[in-house]
């Protein structure tokens, strides 16, 4: 059952299923550059349940991000619960597979997850966590229309803060 629909794409929960499909995303070394390190199995795994967990915990997570036309699950897309500075934010984030990088796919999907976080959630702003470096995230953040906020020492790791605020 999808959650958010767009143009292209549907976004869904994952299921256990989506294990193969979500580690040719976040087991990619390309992808996950910008990470501590590309997911192996067990960690493909981790990240389904953990979203799973969120569903119930918070009502949302990040989706599976498939293709309306054809079902092809393509990578994720949604909304996590984060701790920045000591305050709670609501972090849009998205990863898609790297042989479909260009296509205006990730825009298009945190576009809808930001006008969930408004409209479902009454979020007063959102959040997305990137790394300096990965100036392709950056773009797209830009895209939806987050600018850059501040930046923190995240995760042990120097992260740029952009920010969206409520219209």
């Amino acid at each position: 059952m999808p959650i958010l629909e767009t143009e292209r794409l549907l976004l869904r929960e994952f299921t256990p299923e989506d294990v193969d499909a979500l580690a040719a995303v976040i087991s990619d070394k390309e992808t996950m550059r910008f990470y501590p390190e590309p997911r192996d199995r067990a960690g493909v795994r981790s990240w389904i349940e953990r979203n799973r967990c969120r569903y119930k915990d918070d009502g949302y997570g990040l989706w599976a991000m498939v293709l309306r036309a054809s079902g092809e699950f393509i990578g994720d897309c949604g909304l996590t619960r984060q701790t920045v500075d000591e305050s709670d934010e609501i972090e849009i984030g998205y990863h898609v597979r790297r042989d479909l990088w260009g296509r205006g796919y990730a825009p298009e999907a945190a576009r809808a997850c930001r006008d969930y976080g408004f409209v479902r959630l009454g979020a007063e702003r959102l959040i997305s966590l990137i790394r300096p470096e990965n100036l392709p995230s950056r773009r797209v953040a830009e895209k939806i229309g987050l600018s850059l906020w501040k930046e923190v020492l995240w995760r042990d790791l120097p992260h740029c803060v952009y920010m969206i605020r409520r219209p």
